[in-house]
């Protein structure tokens, strides 16, 4: 048995940079027509000059693979009108991050005070660039995303003809707001679609499935499951894929981050199969994000077979999610 996918799109994926880079960039090429890339670099990503920059080390990292870099900027305060213009030609989104809340995020936004900031989204809204939104605060881990969503109503409804996306949503009340605002749109990842807090640390510390935001209740990971299963119209797939290094992953403030890019498809084609809903696999991982974003992806077809595929203990010196599993899909090479 075999299935061919086209043009998969990675909506959100970190590529970190320098040897990392090359490691992990070619891994997420070869599987995908295009991908858009998180800013969050240390500096981060926030000039023109760092995005043509960023853009070329990737380019060249992943050279031989048929594969374009979406770009992001990291959001900041002094964007203004003139700014973004000079940037929309070069990314696809502006990346909004709270202080603190995740991988070299201390630069982000400390509030959302429209007084201040305001000007920004009426910008963005006027030149239709979408506006990415970690969405988390720093309270209790379990309440960060929840506690956010009135942040996510007060930009929908003050800025109704700004596309808001709201990353990664882990539990069922963000996909209710979700179903509140037309302008709200949101991204479920691989890893959030298949493990709970309890494969965290319900039996015993598993660093590999850390991430941020945390994994939920079974009962959110089955809401998103279903949204996902009907590839609900408002929300895409991207994989999240954060590498770290094996001894950043196993210490002892190990980094948050789950590390899926070469196990992303196989993994997603198992899943859609088990539930019978193989035929809306491609509107989740590539149709529902052209519809959104407004683009077409460059033609790419992935062929995937019924053959068992042991995930490999490390990729380099990352070690990858569900390292040593047997799975029952793997790509036709």
């Amino acid at each position: 048995m075999q299935i061919t996918l086209n043009s998969p799109l990675d909506m959100h994926l970190h590529l970190r940079d320098g040897e990392m880079l090359k490691l992990v960039a070619p891994l997420s090429a070869k599987y995908f027509s295009w991908a858009l890339v998180m800013p969050n670099l240390s500096p981060s990503i926030k000039t023109k000059e760092d995005i043509i920059a960023y853009k070329t080390r990737i380019l060249e990292a992943t050279k031989w693979e048929q594969f374009i870099p979406y770009m992001s900027v990291f959001f900041q305060k002094n964007l203004n009108y003139e700014i973004l213009k000079e940037l929309k030609n070069e990314i696809l989104v502006v990346k909004m991050y709270p202080d603190g809340v995740t991988t070299n995020s201390s630069w982000g936004v400390k509030s959302i005070d429209l007084w201040e900031i305001g000007h920004i989204f009426e910008a963005m809204q006027k030149l239709e660039i979408p506006l990415s939104i970690h969405g988390e605060t720093n309270d209790f881990i379990l309440d960060r995303e929840k506690n956010f969503l009135p942040t996510y109503e007060l930009l929908a409804s003050t800025y109704p003809k700004l596309k808001i996306i709201m990353e990664h949503i882990t539990n069922k009340e963000s996909i209710s707001l979700l179903k509140k605002y037309d302008n709200l749109f949101a991204t479920i990842t691989l890893h959030h679609l298949s493990i709970t807090l309890d494969d965290v640390i319900g039996w015993m510390l598993c660093p590999h499935n850390f991430c941020k935001p945390i994994a939920k209740t079974e009962s959110d990971r089955q809401a998103l499951l279903a949204l996902a299963l009907e590839a609900d119209e408002k929300i895409m797939f991207w994989s999240d894929s954060a590498p770290h290094p094996k001894e950043k992953k196993e210490s002892w403030n190990g980094s948050a981050g789950v590390f899926t890019a070469p196990i992303i498809l196989p993994m997603l084609v198992e899943l859609f199969e088990k539930h019978n809903k193989l035929e809306n696999l491609e509107k989740f991982i590539s149709k529902n994000a052209q519809k959104i974003y407004g683009i077409q992806a460059v033609k790419k077809e992935i062929i995937l077979e019924k053959k068992d595929f042991l995930i490999p203990d490390m990729y380099g010196n990352v070690v990858p999610f569900f390292a040593g599993k047997i799975i029952s899909w793997s790509v036709k090479e």
